[in-house]
């Protein structure tokens, strides 16, 4: 989320037709991390076996974030006839458990468009197995421009 900045501007997007999940970052970014050990002062050190299952489940979110991705290629920009993900709409996707939380912009803060692109990207993220819901944060910074369409996108486009 480096492209973003430390302190991106955010709008809570609420569309009529849509369920209310398309919401501003960091609205409830809190994780439990809990560790035991019979020494109170002693290091904990996962055994290999759970450091194993930590491999696997990064690979598995890894695998499951490319998922969504591909299905966010399948969201076009109705007015542009383009993948957001081509335009460059989509600055990130990231997993917590099976929640896809999904960071994007749109091409302008006017975008008559702007519902139903938001509404197809969250439908598209939950239709990833292994996404029980889908979070789409509308965000303006950085602000979109044509420099962020995929370059062969944009030389194909003649820009």
């Amino acid at each position: 989320m480096s492209e973003m900045g430390d302190n991106p501007d955010t709008e809570r997007h609420a569309d009529a037709e849509e369920s209310g999940d398309v919401t501003t970052p960091g609205s409830d970014a809190a994780a439990d991390v809990t560790a035991s050990s019979s020494d109170a002062g002693a290091d904990v050190t996962p055994s290999s076996s759970d450091a194993g299952a930590d491999v696997a489940a990064d690979a598995g979110s890894s695998e499951i974030v490319e998922q969504v991705r591909t299905a966010l290629r399948g969201v076009s920009d109705p007015e542009l006839g383009l993948s957001i993900v081509d335009l460059g709409l989509v600055y990130d996707v990231e997993l917590e458990g099976e929640r896809a939380l999904v960071t994007m912009t749109l091409t302008s803060p006017g975008c008559p468009a702007g519902g139903q692109i938001l509404g197809d990207a969250k439908r598209a993220a939950e239709s990833v197995e292994g996404v029980a819901e889908a979070e789409v944060s509308l965000v303006w910074k950085p602000f979109w421009t044509p420099d962020r369409i995929d370059p062969k996108v944009r030389a194909m486009m003649g820009f």
